[in-house]
């Protein structure tokens, strides 16, 4: 375990790929801890959203670097304690939970210098008492000194099952096979890009949620930090 960078909070990472439960379990276990929460994957579906509604080429980079730089994101609880992400003033959340989102963060996360213009935005969510972080490179990345780090896996295809319930619920027509190549791609994608590609960091806790519930997992994350 990297040792803690003194005066700062604590910090909790939890990396893993799409639909291995560490959304749910983050903020899960941040409200358990009473700790801050990043959902670190927003603000790169935030960028991507802003992209789309400026029509930018997801394949000019340096639009997007612009994109990433220029986009005001931030985050409030809605009257359910659900949280909420402002894009430009709009609440766009909704719209950052659709597959199509989801492939623009894919594809802009492996453009190095949007990864730069993203990580001090990130870092800034690092407040007393503590943090929790949810991505696919916070605790190899962004929060190299954390003292806690847990990697969430799933296979592909629960993972595929998980997503095609919660999207069948909010009404969204999918199917379980479309879902199944989407997540294959993107962990291909996120596995081989040549910056922060995903994969757990050395000293991390590895938790397969195949088969297992939420608070079975969430039991097992507070168990690393202590609580």
């Amino acid at each position: 375990m990297p040792p803690e960078t003194p005066g700062l909070p604590p910090v909790l990472t939890i990396d893993g790929p799409s639909g291995s439960g560490k959304g749910t379990i983050s903020r899960a276990v941040a409200q358990r801890l009473g700790w801050h929460y990043l959902d670190s994957g927003a603000l790169y579906r935030a960028v991507g959203v802003a992209a789309g509604w400026a029509d930018l080429d997801l394949d000019d980079a340096g639009a997007l670097v612009r994109c990433a730089f220029d986009t005001e994101i931030g985050f409030r609880d809605d009257p359910a304690g659900e949280l909420r992400v402002l894009v430009n003033g709009h609440d766009a959340t909704e719209e950052l939970r659709t597959e199509t989102a989801g492939a623009a963060a894919s594809a802009i996360a492996a453009i190095p210098e949007v990864r730069a213009a993203l990580k001090d935005r990130q870092r800034a969510f690092r407040r007393p008492p503590g943090l929790v972080a949810d991505g696919r490179d916070m605790g190899t990345v962004i929060f190299p000194d954390a003292p806690f780090k847990v990697f969430l896996t799933a296979s592909a295809e629960e993972r595929a099952e998980r997503r095609y319930k919660q999207l069948k619920d909010k009404g969204v027509s999918v199917t379980l096979d479309g879902l199944l190549r989407e997540i294959l791609a993107r962990d291909a994608r996120d596995a081989s890009r040549a910056v922060a590609p995903l994969r757990p960091a050395e000293e991390a806790v590895r938790i397969d949620t195949t088969g297992l519930g939420i608070e079975a997992v969430v039991e097992q994350v507070l168990g690393i930090v202590g609580a």
